[in-house]
């Protein structure tokens, strides 16, 4: 059985809120008997976009996280809704418009906040991956088609094919441990839940504190180098995905001719921008 997926590019997606609009644009005063009352035009979103800002500084990463419903394929929504939620053999979760009329607890009842209250219709909503256009020939939902990054991109797939693929692209999906099995993936995931541990490496070169390109630097923990970088044109490096409260890192830096200086470091629970290393040169 072929069943949708879609996968997020977190690195892609440059916060254009396209997706969001195209979910508004297709709901918001549209009727589809069978798949959605019409959506409010004000108040919460069944796309919405986050926002997550790593490190200080002049060492920042900002990364935009796209979220609407997951289409679990163990929904907790769909075991509360005691059949006003119901989901499709084709993966799609879908809300009944009549059925569900009323039931304000089915909001609490998703994990991850996808489902929105419609104060007017009193109704829990959410994005139904455009279902109603999917059943109708369309190849991808309008958030999809409206992405000018390639940031979202559809994959109807059988499951094994999907595991396959997910785990052949290192996709991710939001909150694994909760057991639900999402049909929503993510690539660059690493962007909003680990960190990052960088600096800018200098040198004293004709009197005056120059940034050094190309030097070597290793990341140790527990004496093990668990990675290794080089500086680029602006003396900086990075080391990235590093799990939150991962503790002590020792950090050596060297360069052929300008030295070489190390640094004792805890990360905790957020990005470290350590700011200038300088280089010393060796006796």
């Amino acid at each position: 059985m072929l069943k949708w997926n879609l996968i997020v590019d977190v690195a892609l997606c440059e916060n254009c809120h396209n997706c969001a609009l195209a979910a508004k644009d297709e709901h918001v005063g549209n009727e589809f008997p069978g798949y959605s009352a019409p959506h409010q035009a004000l108040g919460a979103e069944v796309i919405r976009i986050e926002r997550k800002v790593r490190g200080s500084g002049d060492l920042l990463d900002a990364a935009y996280l796209p979220r609407m419903c997951n289409h679990c394929d163990d929904a907790p929504c769909v075991k509360a809704g005691a059949g006003a939620v119901s989901k499709r053999d084709d993966g799609i979760v879908i809300i009944d418009p009549v059925k569900a009329k009323g039931r304000r607890d089915l909001v609490a009842a998703c994990p991850y906040g996808a489902i929105v209250w419609n104060e007017t219709l009193a109704l829990p909503q959410t994005w139904i991956f455009d279902a109603q256009l999917l059943d109708q020939g369309w190849r991808a939902p309008r958030c999809v088609q409206v992405c000018p990054t390639g940031a979202l991109q559809v994959a109807r797939l059988t499951d094994e094919e999907m595991r396959r693929r997910a785990q052949e692209e290192g996709l991710e999906v939001l909150r694994p441990e909760w057991g639900t099995r999402p049909r929503v993936h993510y690539r660059n995931l690493y962007r909003f839940t680990h960190c990052f541990i960088g600096a800018a490496v200098t040198a004293t070169i004709d009197g005056r504190s120059e940034c050094v390109e190309s030097a070597d630097v290793v990341l140790r923990q527990a004496g093990r180098a668990v990675a290794q970088t080089s500086t680029d044109a602006f003396g900086e490096f990075r080391f990235d995905r590093l799990a939150p409260g991962s503790g002590d890192y020792h950090i050596e830096v060297a360069h052929p001719i300008h030295g070489g200086a190390a640094r004792q470091v805890r990360l905790e629970s957020e990005s470290l921008n350590l700011g200038e290393i300088a280089l010393e040169r060796r006796s």
